[in-house]
């Protein structure tokens, strides 16, 4: 069985153009290492693959809750579309073991880096979508949101951690998060961001992400943890 061949076994999906699931899979570093490979690499249909998944899952949003306002709906899209939910997703085909990938990336760990898995997934329902069409889009993304969303709503994740800390911090401390990037590592395009939030003066937590939003994101949630008990960690 062909390596593509494969992938559609993996994913469920069978392309009539074999080229579009190819190029999905196809990491620029490939592309960096093997110039004489005919394919451009998958940013263009995570570009794609992007715009779908907002309409999709907006769509969907829409009519399972017909009752729910704009903003709880627009926080529930977030939720799934966020980075961290579509690399899991991806996650559950395993597609970081069918990317094209450069030698040096696969080394540092590319096929299981969130950033990698999230535009990779976005671009294969870019390339479904030119493919086969949007019916065929929800089909496929159906088994990973409906429990997703199940997952969300009952634990409150789509709540956003940097509001609700500063709504507690000022509540209780009459204090304004602040936050600040400490750090960026990684290659152009796999950079990785350390950021920091302080609080009258003292750090109260650091979070890591693909971008500096994400990562505050993920600081403000540590900060939350220690209001649970304020003198934990100090």
């Amino acid at each position: 069985m062909s390596h593509l061949s494969e992938c559609e076994v993996a994913f469920g999906l069978t392309f009539a153009d074999k080229t579009l699931l190819q190029r999905a899979l196809t990491h620029r570093s490939y592309i960096n290492e093997n110039i004489d490979f005919p394919l451009e690499d998958n940013e263009r249909l995570e570009f794609l693959g992007d715009a779908i998944l907002d309409f999709v899952i907006g769509e969907y949003l829409y009519h399972r809750f017909p009752e729910m306002r704009e903003g709880n709906l627009t926080s529930l899209r977030a939720a799934l579309v966020k980075t961290e939910t579509l690399a899991g997703f991806a996650a559950q085909l395993d597609l970081g073991r069918y990317l094209f990938v450069g030698r040096g990336e696969a080394e540092s760990g590319g096929r299981e880096r969130p950033a990698n898995l999230c535009a990779a997934f976005e671009a294969l329902v870019g390339a479904v979508y030119l493919d086969q069409g949007l019916d065929a889009v929800k089909d496929f993304l159906a088994p990973f949101v409906e429990p997703e969303l199940e997952r969300i709503i009952q634990g409150e994740l789509d709540k956003d951690a940097k509001s609700l800390l500063q709504e507690l911090s000022q509540g209780l401390l009459q204090l304004t998060p602040a936050y600040r990037t400490v750090a960026e590592r990684g290659p152009d395009h796999a950079r990785e961001f350390t950021v920091e939030v302080i609080i009258g003066g003292q750090v109260y937590g650091h979070g890591q992400g693909p971008s500096k939003q994400t990562a505050a994101q993920a600081a403000a949630k540590v900060a939350l943890e220690k209001f649970d008990n304020p003198y934990r960690g100090r």
